[in-house]
């Protein structure tokens, strides 16, 4: 199903260019135990990415209080055969406000390890494929925390290390004292928020001064075949459903999305994942529905190749003016 050159599967054959993103499973964010819905629930979208060749799934130790990994846990126990046909990944290092302090980054070897202990009893597995700090902690300590790293990848516990919301700078800076080599980077990115792309077409415009992006991110990443991964890639279904899209913005996006749908007789869900397919460092959008109709009407972005000029068409509709 792949057309682009995706990083990983230099490593993971296997590795769809989609990601499911599994946010939404284990049930709502609080104390409850799971049910056997919230497992039904999982299961049902399981199978059914893996029906429509999504291989690579997504968690994070914090969705649904750690609920969303119990529960593909349970899948896996009840049927560990499916683990043989997944890429899973999981992202730790963010910690909630407790007893002990208000919400905070925690890149100490100390909770990094813990972590992980936690996410493989979690998922009923021995070794985890990827796993990525979710988001900078401007305390880490780079030899405390690449050393923990080192060890995880060592013992086999974590197979390659990822990284999540890093710029170039730090990405290469964590780089520097790892063992293996950092192979995934998981940004927002979709026809909403674009500052990625339009930080490198507008250097030294008064636009590229007022954002803050890495301009050197998508090229850093390219030469160091760091895989790009989209999250919020369909912007909460804002340009794909007019009914919910709010600002100008939204509006124009999905009004472009529902014409082109029309033309290639494709959903539009389709079209705003293949806007980012389209791009040539072969990114991969990490969807997160838990409806299997639309796992299964983003799925066929997957068979779809926007041209050059109705990929420039969504780029004006999110800019709301054509390029510079």
């Amino acid at each position: 199903m792949q057309k682009n050159n995706i990083p990983l599967t230099s490593q993971y054959s296997q590795a769809s260019q989609l990601v499911y993103g599994c946010m939404g499973l284990g049930g709502s964010w609080n104390a409850n135990p799971i049910s056997a819905a919230d497992i039904a629930q999982a299961q049902d979208v399981t199978e059914t990415a893996l029906e429509c060749g999504i291989t690579v799934f997504d968690h994070a130790d914090i969705y649904t209080l750690n609920k969303a990994e119990q529960v593909f846990g349970e899948v896996l126990k009840n049927q560990p055969q499916l683990r043989e046909r997944m890429v899973i990944q999981s992202k730790c290092a963010i910690r909630f406000a407790d007893e002990y302090g208000p919400k905070r980054y925690d890149f100490s070897a100390a909770w990094i390890g813990e972590s992980v202990e936690n996410i493989l009893r979690r998922l009923h597995i021995e070794q985890l494929d990827i796993l990525l700090l979710h988001r900078p902690d401007p305390l880490m300590e780079l030899d405390e925390t690449s050393t923990v790293l080192n060890q995880l990848t060592a013992s086999g516990k974590v197979a390659e290390i990822g990284v999540s919301n890093m710029h170039s700078g730090q990405i290469a800076l964590l780089q520097s004292q790892l063992d293996k080599p950092i192979v995934a980077n998981q940004i927002e990115m979709s026809l909403v928020q674009f500052d990625w792309l339009e930080e490198g077409m507008t250097t030294g415009s008064s636009l590229a001064r007022e954002n803050s992006f890495d301009s050197h991110l998508l090229s850093y990443c390219q030469l160091n075949n760091v895989q790009l991964q989209a999250w919020g890639s369909l912007a909460q279904g804002k340009v794909t459903d007019l009914s919910r899209a709010q600002t100008p913005q939204e509006q124009r996006i999905a009004a472009a999305v529902a014409a082109m749908a029309a033309e290639y007789q494709t959903s539009a869900e389709a079209i705003a994942l293949a806007w980012l397919m389209r791009l040539p460092m072969g990114i991969q959008p990490i969807i997160g529905t838990t409806n299997p109709d639309r796992i299964r009407a983003c799925a066929q972005a997957s068979s779809l190749t926007l041209s050059r000029e109705h990929w420039y068409t969504l780029l004006e509709a999110a800019r709301g003016a054509d390029v510079p």
